[in-house]
């Protein structure tokens, strides 16, 4: 026979033959996430991400997932707390998904908001905590002091907080992504990805510049609006959707 690409070589052949090379690099960073519950309190989730990008929504279905399906306990803490419509948004997320909610008022300290909403997952005996944090990256000082403030006050709580730091990225936005996951790594220890509008397959290309460059798991794709959207990363399968073989 001819070699693997000799003349008999199929087209679905040559799309295999791809899809196992991005597979490959896409395998190093498939890492189901585990809300675990640690310690005496709730499994505390940052949410961090710039503004736009789906984060909001990615904690809406994550409790969902979690508490309709799974159910934990889960509560929602807004703590981007100079943007009302994001207040507004994840309250409106924490009641679909039978969520609890801590809120302060608007302009409120973000890292007092998230000690509270600790103090109180504790106290009620939550499961999962996700809190929301801003993401003004144009002022990037401003954001690294509060992000670091936020975990700094956690860790009063508990050295072992947060215990983890996801990223939510956009997929649309192209090479934008790679910048936003080396600006967020230089601020707080993020622990996992979840890449949201993921829709179309010319898209997914970012997915695996990010592995290779960065290495960071990925723990969740976003493939729509629906709130079943939100989907555990397969390797695999995203590499063969890639190369148009599903």
């Amino acid at each position: 026979g001819e070699g693997r690409f000799g003349k008999d070589i199929s087209e679905d052949e040559v799309k295999q033959a791809l899809a196992d090379g991005i597979a490959a690099i896409l395998t190093t960073v498939e890492q189901g996430m585990k809300f675990e519950k640690a310690d005496a309190g709730p499994f505390v989730v940052l949410v961090c991400g710039v503004n736009g990008v789906g984060k909001t929504t990615t904690i809406g279905k994550i409790a969902h997932e979690l508490h309709r399906k799974g159910g934990r306990k889960v509560m929602l803490a807004a703590g981007d707390t100079f943007r009302a419509a994001a207040v507004e948004q994840l309250e409106i997320w924490a009641q679909r998904s039978g969520a609890g909610f801590v809120k302060k008022d608007f302009g409120s300290d973000a890292a007092a908001l998230a000690y509270e909403a600790y103090e109180k997952a504790k106290a009620e005996n939550a499961d999962v905590l996700l809190v929301d944090t801003a993401g003004r990256l144009h002022n990037k000082a401003n954001l690294m002091a509060e992000l670091q403030k936020i975990i700094r006050v956690l860790k009063k709580q508990n050295e072992n907080l947060p215990h983890a730091v996801l990223l939510v990225l956009d997929a649309t936005t192209g090479q934008n992504a790679h910048e936003q996951v080396r600006i967020f790594r230089e601020i707080v220890n993020v622990t996992g990805l979840v890449v949201t509008k993921l829709d179309g397959s010319a898209k997914g290309g970012v997915v695996v510049g990010l592995a290779d460059s960065f290495g960071v798991p990925i723990h969740m794709i976003g493939v729509g609006e629906q709130i079943e959207d939100l989907q555990p990363f397969r390797a695999r399968e995203f590499a063969q959707s890639l190369v148009g073989l599903v």
